[in-house]
């Protein structure tokens, strides 16, 4: 087959542009990460929204800083019979989202599961981490904005609320997100050189795997 469109060049030398960025959405089932997903990309919303199966992909580029970047952001499965899928798609990443839902505190008190799974699989020690706080629209909170700081200071994540529904704080979690992993080159700098240098004789290969041209290079 020939290879997917969305397949661009990598960065040239030190510059960001046209670098593409590989972002995961992590958290348990029903705290909103499809939701979050689709308002960021598409700009909207649906109130009943389907589970993720496995997982889902979308692309969304953007302009941070300056800089013109491609996301690749992958939405992982919060039900536990489909885990078994998401450690490979960990590799690689430079940035992760953590969800939780502002009215659940379970989906609060099960963001250290999140962050072993996190230790254990991620292969860059780097990785940018945001924490977000979703359905802030909802009256029922059962976790307080200032446990979700708390427990982003104590791990060192990036902290923000979101509201699907209405939009708030969706685009601003990216951009923070993405500026992050920005001001950190050694996240992206390798990757997008030996990623250039690779792209045209392993784009149809890749193609032929399960997680497409994102899969790390050998």
């Amino acid at each position: 087959r020939a290879p997917r469109p969305w397949v661009v060049p990598a960065a040239r030398g030190m510059d960001a542009a046209g670098l593409t960025l590989k972002l995961l959405l992590v958290g348990d089932s029903a705290v909103g990460k499809s939701s979050l997903l689709l308002r960021f990309t598409d700009g909207a919303f649906e109130p009943c929204l389907k589970p993720t199966i496995g997982v889902d992909f979308k692309v969304k580029k953007m302009v941070v800083d300056g800089h013109a970047v491609q996301l690749a952001i992958w939405d992982t499965a919060g039900q536990e019979r489909f885990r078994t899928l998401t450690p490979s798609y960990y590799r690689g990443a430079q940035g992760v989202v953590l969800v939780y839902d502002v009215t659940r505190k379970d989906t609060f008190t099960g963001l250290e599961n999140w962050l072993n799974e996190l230790e254990m699989y991620t292969t860059k020690s780097n990785t940018v981490k945001m924490l977000v706080g979703n359905k802030t629209d909802k009256p029922d909170r059962e976790v307080e904005r200032r446990e979700g700081l708390q427990f982003a200071r104590k791990h060192s994540l990036l902290f923000i609320e979101t509201s699907a529904k209405t939009e708030d704080g969706v685009q601003h979690a990216f951009e923070e997100l993405v500026l992050k992993i920005l001001q950190t080159p050694g996240l992206w700098e390798k990757s997008a050189a030996k990623r250039g240098a690779q792209l045209v004789e392993s784009s149809v290969q890749q193609d032929e795997t399960s997680c497409g041209a994102y899969c790390p290079l050998p």
